[in-house]
């Protein structure tokens, strides 16, 4: 069940980081942060890695890993939009051009070009 699976992996990476930080860190000698520090720390831990780690383990156990891992590379045209459309970043040529590679490549992966291409060649004759 991918809300186990998730689980187990969020408490395991969390028990494993946990000595590294207080030895490195030493926490208890930091101030104490605000609540609108608590706030967004709540929140990446919710929805940035907890939802995240079970809506990835449900799309496995629904459309496979080879489609699951597909929406990995969207991940980092998502981050471009956002930035872009959010906080009004400058998006280079050389940038869209990497978004046209990430849709050829998805295209391909998906089957769905070479399917087109083959379409076109049938056409033709």
């Amino acid at each position: 069940p991918p809300m186990i699976v998730a689980t187990a992996q969020m408490t395991a990476g969390a028990a494993v980081i946990a000595p590294f930080a207080l030895v490195i860190d030493h926490p208890w000698t930091l101030p104490v942060p605000g609540a609108e520090v608590w706030a967004a720390l709540l929140g990446i831990a919710l929805l940035g890695s907890a939802l995240a780690y079970i809506i990835f383990f449900s799309l496995i156990a629904r459309v496979g890993a080879t489609n699951t891992m597909l929406v990995t590379f969207l991940s980092p045209l998502s981050a471009l939009l956002l930035g872009w459309l959010l906080l009004g970043e400058h998006l280079p040529g050389r940038t869209w051009i990497g978004v046209a590679f990430i849709a050829l490549g998805l295209l391909c992966v998906e089957g769905l070009l070479p399917r087109a291409l083959a379409r076109l060649r049938a056409r033709r004759r």
